[in-house]
């Protein structure tokens, strides 16, 4: 089947501010999702069920907005990105309270998926770089890559805080060196920025949910005790100040296929036509 070729990447351009509203996001997705475990599903197993389902329905409703769109909404975008990081929490913790499923298991299980995932994107499209989503096939190859990395990055960070005992705190520095060592890996050492990029994507997920965590966890659990709720409203607010920050900017593709093209093609678009005797005369310089 041909599938069309859009005009405009649909993903942020990757920046220390990308970086940040991921961590962000994967922190509200934590806290809002322990939030509503803890108020409603320790006592009410059909009222978890209902907002579960309310949860997958608007992330449902989020990703068919994002991919009807036709180029990047910072708002959308990121909407869609923290429902991902809701549900993605749901799912990982629902597989172990309710099904009573180990964190080691379930942390391999989903390593499995999105192995998986990355290997039928690059089967299909022959690369897994994020500036060259340019179709609707690879942008919903996009999104399972990361649906799956949140529920992986939600199975580690719980296995390291509550199965291996570290708590949250050595959890988020664990996994703060290990972002870190992606950046280090790509500039010192010459690893593939795709590689380097789904490597810190992955790992950024635990990062920001063991620091939400940190905070939010009551003190029984190793954390300070600010509460889930209040935790997710701060988290709401710099997130919205951040995207409002951000606006919808071009995103800046990078990719050495489509990007310069792509921009070349919108700056031509942008010139009235003139004659070329005219064009040689303003390219004359003064």
């Amino acid at each position: 089947m041909h599938i069309e070729r859009r005009t405009l990447v649909k993903v942020p351009e990757v920046t220390a501010i990308f970086w940040i509203v991921k961590a962000l996001t994967t922190g509200m997705g934590e806290t809002t999702s322990d939030f509503f475990i803890h108020r409603v599903g320790i006592n009410n197993k059909a009222g978890l069920v209902v907002i579960v389902l309310i949860a997958g329905a608007t992330l449902a409703v989020s990703l068919v907005a994002q991919l009807a769109a036709d180029r990047y909404k910072a708002p959308r975008y990121w909407f869609t990105v923290l429902m991902v990081a809701v549900t993605g929490t749901m799912a990982a913790d629902g597989v172990h309270v309710e099904l009573g499923v180990p964190y080691a298991v379930s942390t391999a299980f989903f390593s499995v998926v999105l192995a998986l995932v990355f290997v039928a994107w690059f089967r299909a499209e022959g690369t897994l770089s994020i500036h060259s989503i340019l179709t609707p096939r690879r942008e919903l190859f996009y999104w399972a890559v990361v649906m799956a990395t949140f529920a992986l990055g939600t199975a580690a960070g719980d296995l390291t805080a509550f199965s291996l005992g570290w708590g949250f705190f050595a959890s988020a520095v664990l996994f703060g060196m290990l972002f870190a060592a992606a950046f280090v890996a790509r500039w010192r050492f010459g690893v593939g920025e795709v590689a380097a990029f789904w490597f810190a994507y992955i790992v950024t997920r635990p990062l920001g949910a063991s620091l939400a965590d940190l905070f939010a966890a009551p003190k029984t659990l190793g954390g300070l005790g600010f509460g889930y709720g209040r935790v997710s409203v701060i988290l709401a607010i710099l997130i919205a100040g951040f995207v409002a920050y951000l606006g919808d900017r071009p995103t800046g593709c990078r990719h050495p296929r489509y990007g310069s093209r792509h921009r070349a093609l919108r700056k031509r678009r942008s010139i009235p036509h003139q004659p070329p005797s005219s064009r040689r005369a303003a390219e004359v310089p003064e």
